[in-house]
């Protein structure tokens, strides 16, 4: 029996094309797809520290994955850069519901005998708050790593994304397994590559 063709991978893979920031000067551009490796990576290691430090039961590979798909709504949607998604309620509101919609479409591109599986990784309102909330923590880390990044170039373009994350970093910092993160992992992703390969 001949399965019927499904587009779910052919939009995944657009993912490179999709370029974060669309309405800001970029030194170093960044794509959805990088994002969302960079998200899955920070989300799993916070996971690790979770459990092996503080006293948590999280899968880290779960929200290695579930960060994976995060985005997967702007396959369909592009990037919104926050200033117009957030710059009034209704807009706000309006933009939830097409990004709704927008997974569901994703999910239904899959054959209909593995959306099951699926569900839970790419219809965000489905994702355990839990692991909603790690992600969530990875990817703020990840956005602001981003915009420092691009003022070590000197582009003020990121000043006030700084400014707006710094306030969100320190509420973060709640979580226990995000203040060991900050205090270990921050301070070298700056740093040059000849300090990194520096003897110890």
């Amino acid at each position: 029996m001949t399965a019927p063709s499904s587009t779910f991978l052919a939009w995944l893979f657009r993912m490179p094309l999709i370029r974060r920031w669309s309405l800001m000067y970029c030194v170093k551009p960044e794509n959805v797809a990088e994002h969302s490796h960079q998200v899955a990576i920070v989300a799993h290691l916070l996971a690790v520290i979770k459990n092996r430090l503080f006293d948590g039961d999280l899968n880290p590979d779960r929200a290695a994955t579930l960060a994976l798909y995060h985005e997967c709504s702007e396959t369909r949607l592009g990037d919104i850069v926050s200033p117009v998604k957030y710059s009034n309620a209704q807009i706000t509101s309006e933009f939830k519901k097409l990004e709704a919609a927008a997974e569901q479409h994703c999910l239904e591109s899959l054959p209909e005998a593995l959306r099951e599986d699926f569900a839970e990784l790419l219809v965000q309102n489905n994702v355990a708050p839990e692991y909603a909330a790690l992600v969530k923590a990875a990817d703020v880390i990840c956005a602001y790593l981003k915009a420092k990044e691009e003022l070590a170039h000197h582009n003020h373009e990121f000043s006030h994304v700084v400014e707006k994350l710094e306030p969100k970093l320190e509420t973060l910092r709640e979580r226990p397994e995000v203040a060991y993160f900050l205090d270990v992992f921050m301070a070298s992703c700056g740093a040059t590559l000849d300090s990194l390969a520096a003897p110890a």
